[in-house]
This record gives structure tokens, sequence and C-alpha cells, in this order.
């Protein structure tokens, strides 16, 4: 889910701090707004462009043809397929739900620009609102800023570990998003105000009932899109008050999962994940959950459209697999967490209800057990006849 382009789907807050934007369209005037916000956004990212920002105007048509693409390459009928059986099965995405289609809908909804980090060029939509389009070019030019500096092809496209992905995306995201807002709003240091993140937060969410076909998606789908850009943004702010103001989360520094991320105690304690690896090849799609997921999943399962991140769960690291069998798809998923009590508390919730998930012809089991030295939980959901019960595939 993590693999989408970089499209500004978050509205920001304050759309009309610095009034209204030149009624303009084309190339060339596209490109003047672009000069006019060069030195506003160096200065709000702390980075220098070392080549002039490129531009250029699409229309919608020429957006979706992109978009088109952009999912093609990146869903490819194989790992779509086996998206959807997972997420299906682990009953945060409707069997009556194509996800290509959905994720195309949603991205041409209300798309004013984009950048792309192929041709390092940011691109604005004809007949696009010039307000949300002076948006989101603020935003789109710190991830260009970003491409000079960062290699953004190979980040977004690391798609082994989606969790550790999403976690790439939540720093050029919150960056972008702090860095958009200093820009909007020159000297008023709106980020800083601790009253400003529940406000900001709040006015995210209901932004998504302008957007209809987001507002239906499941909350897997809504949760994914959003997450880099409020977690992201949250995380970033924290991170200009700590130790590492100085330096930015590039490299070495990027989190690992988006545990960090929801948690940046997590971080500075430096609780890296645990990569679990299956101990023999098979199945037909594997990844991992990571703590962002897993709430969506407690989430799902407790009934609820509200994602809750307060407290650390305990996760330690996940990984799931899911085989095609000839009574339908099989789903294996093992987590490790920090300690007996996370586990504990996790079967005693979300997992009772995971115990009763209920498929014809289908069975459940949830099993605890140790993976390196550490309690770990095993789920599977797989038809009655499935070849493998007798012999389950471990992880290391």
């Amino acid at each position: 889910m993590g693999s989408a382009p970089l499209l500004t789907l978050a509205v920001l807050v304050l759309a009309a701090c610095r009034g209204a934007p030149p009624q303009t369209s084309g190339d060339q005037e596209l490109a003047r707004l672009v000069d006019s916000l060069r030195a506003p956004v160096e200065q709000a990212a702390g980075m220098r462009y070392k080549t002039a920002p490129r531009s250029a105007m699409r229309s919608r048509e020429q957006v979706r043809a992109y978009l088109v693409n952009k999912l093609d390459e990146e869903l490819t009928p194989a790992r779509l397929h086996g998206l959807e059986s997972g997420y299906r099965l682990f009953g945060m995405l409707p069997d009556t739900i194509a996800l290509r289609s959905l994720l195309l809908d949603i991205y041409t909804e209300q798309v004013a620009g984009y950048y792309d980090p192929d041709s390092a060029t940011f691109f604005g939509v004809e007949g696009a609102d010039r307000a949300q389009l002076r948006l989101v070019l603020a935003h789109e030019m710190v991830h260009a800023l970003q491409g000079q500096y960062l290699p953004l092809d190979s980040i977004l496209k690391a798609t082994a570990n989606n969790d550790r992905l999403t976690a790439a995306q939540a720093i050029l995201e919150g960056q972008a998003t702090l860095a958009s807002l200093e820009v909007l709003a020159p000297g008023q240091a709106v980020s800083k105000d601790p009253q400003f993140w529940e406000m900001y937060r709040s006015q995210v969410q209901q932004q998504q009932t302008t957007m209809p076909v987001f507002a239906r998606a499941p909350l897997l789908v809504r949760q994914s899109l959003i997450f880099p850009y409020l977690d992201g943004a949250e995380f970033m702010h924290w991170w200009e008050a700590s130790r590492h103001a100085d330096t930015l989360p590039y490299g070495p520094r990027m989190p690992l999962s988006t545990e960090q991320i929801l948690h940046p105690e997590r971080y500075e304690s430096g609780d890296a994940p645990l990569t679990l690896a299956f101990a023999e090849p098979g199945g037909i799609y594997e990844d991992a959950l990571g703590e962002n997921e897993i709430r969506v999943l407690i989430a799902t399962l407790a009934g609820s459209d509200e994602v809750q991140t307060a407290v650390p769960i305990g996760w330690g690291g996940d990984r799931f697999r899911v085989y095609d069998t000839g009574e339908g798809p099989a789903l294996i998923w093992y987590v490790v967490w920090d300690d007996q009590r996370s586990r504990d508390r996790f079967l005693g919730g979300p997992g009772a209800a995971l115990r009763r998930t209920a498929r014809r012809g289908y069975k459940t089991v949830i099993d605890t057990l140790t993976v390196g030295a550490r309690p770990a939980t095993r789920y599977v959901l797989a038809p009655v006849g499935w070849e493998l019960w007798g012999r389950l595939p471990g992880v290391r």
C-alpha cells in the first residue's frame, strides 16, 4: 500500500494564509510561480537546489495516463493479486473491492499537481484550482529538493518491506508538509503551537468528506495514504525539537519502521525492528504489516473507524505470506513481540477476534511460540484441506 506515487492528498490547513494566487495557466506562468517559491522553499527545507526545479502543465487525461502507468508499474498483476488476497484474509479489504481501480479513482479525484521522481519534474494539472495548485506546489517543490539529495527512485521502489517503505515516505512527506507550512505562513511558526497539531489532524480528517471516493474507501486505504502526511509531519516536528535538529533523518538516520514514526522515543532509544524471513521459499506474496497496519487491523476487528496510536503495542517485527490453493488463498502471519506482556495483551484482545474469523471452508489457528528467544504469535487462516497444515512454514 505504501508504494503509491508522491501525490499530495492531504490538504494543508492554512490554505488562504497569503491571499489568492494569480489566476494564470500554462507552462510559463507555472514556471514563474515555481521561481517565486524557490527561495522560500529552500529556506524552509534547509537545503538549496543544485539545479533549478523543472515544471510543466499536464491535462487531466495526461495525468490519468501517468497514474495508470505508475500503478501498473508498481502493482504488477502478481503483486496486486497477492496484496488483495492478503488484506482480504486479514479482513482489512472487502472481497468486493478492486484495489487498483480504487487507488486510481482516489488519485485522480482531486489532483492539482505532483512531483515525478523519474523525470525530476513538477507537473501542474490544467484546470486545477489555483489556490490548491499553489499549496501543492509549495509541498511538491520540497520533494524536488529531496530528489537532489536522496535516491528517491530506489527508496520508493524498495517494496520488500512495506512497513519500512512507509516509514521512509513519512519522512519525505513529513518534511514537505512542515516546510510548505512555513512557506505559506512565513514567520508565524504555526507548527510550534501545541494546539496546532490537534487542529491539523482534525481538519485533515474533515477534508476527507470533500473527496467522496476517498471517504468511502476502507480504513486500510485511507490510513495508508494519510499516515505519511499526518504522522510523518508530527515526527518531523519532534525531530526539529530534538538533539538531532541540526541534521535531517536521511541515509542511516532514516527511521526503520512505522513504530519509530509513531513513537519517536522508540527511535531515540535505538529500538530497531527485528527482520523476519521465512525459512523456506514458497507462496505468491509476502510482506510486513508493521505497527501502523496492525493498528488498522485492531480497529477493523473492533468495528471502529478510528486508529488509536497513543500507546505502543510492543511490536518487535512481523512477516506474513500468502499462498494460492485449489480451495482459495491461505495466510500465515508471524509477529514477534517485545515481551510476553505485549503478546498476552494482543492475544486477549485482537487475537481473540482473529480466532473467531469465519470464512466458509476455512480453519483459523493462533499459536504462541518463540522466535530468536522472543515471544511470538503465529496466525494461520487457510482452507481446511490445505496441504501445509501438517508442516507449517517457519521463520527465522
